[in-house]
């Protein structure tokens, strides 16, 4: 079974809004866990706008499955990142002022950088996931930096999929991702996955890439459970990925 991870960064911008605790992050993290969740997932920004680096240090000692945090590796990331020792790093190349992230890494023209990076956190026994689109060039270089998991950048199958009509359509917005897939699964990557899935795409995403092993879903999640409820929705998620 693929694992959910959930992305709470929506939790906290909601929080943010009244500069109160309101919703309390840590509880919403642990009814997650306890509703089924098999991980957290955060992605904190340089200016701190919804995931502050007080709440990485905080949901450490709260999360009892798999703590994931995604983020730019500048020097307070990586920082935190050993202070904090989550089970998963992922890197992400998003720019400082980015709504959210919108491009994985060129794993040839950064190689050394990420090879550098990701030796660091691997020394401390961190696994290490690299934020790559569906390109098998870039999956095939992603495994020469070191690091053990990918994680395919889904957005253009979201879109795609979603305009779909018919079954070629939907398996053109599929194909390359289920390329990437083959070739994380040739140079010995795990595969993660994660932007824009939903309830209406992650189980044809499911059923059509080989050994997905995780998948990081924040934001739609959230915006379904306004009307499913959070319990629901979490529990109908990992329906879809059985």
């Amino acid at each position: 079974m693929t694992k959910l991870s959930v992305n709470v960064n929506k939790i906290a911008t909601l929080r943010n809004a009244r500069g109160g605790n309101m919703p309390n992050l840590l509880k919403v993290s642990s009814d997650i866990e306890r509703f089924g969740g098999q991980g957290i997932t955060i992605h904190p920004r340089p200016d701190e706008r919804h995931i502050k680096y007080n709440d990485a240090r905080a949901l450490k000692s709260i999360v009892t499955t798999e703590f994931n945090i995604e983020g730019n590796p500048n020097q307070k990331f990586i920082d935190l990142v050993l202070e904090v020792q989550p089970t998963q790093v992922t890197l992400v190349p998003d720019a400082e002022d980015a709504i959210t992230s919108n491009a994985g890494w060129d794993t040839i023209k950064h190689q050394d950088f990420l090879k550098n990076v990701i030796a660091i956190f691997k020394a401390k026994g961190i696994r290490t996931s690299i934020f790559v689109d569906p390109i098998s060039e870039m999956v095939e270089n992603a495994a020469k930096t070191g690091a053990d998991r990918i994680e395919l950048y889904t957005e253009s199958f979201a879109e795609q999929f979603g305009k779909a009509s018919n079954d070629d359509e939907r398996h053109l917005a599929i194909a390359p991702f289920i390329q990437a897939a083959k070739m994380a699964e040739k140079v010995g990557l795990g595969i993660n996955a994660g932007h824009d899935l939903s309830l209406d795409n992650i189980e044809y995403f499911k059923k059509n890439i080989p050994n997905l092993l995780e998948v990081s879903i924040g934001h739609a999640l959230i915006c379904e459970s306004l009307y499913f409820g959070l319990e629901n929705v979490v529990n109908m998620y990992l329906n879809k990925l059985k």
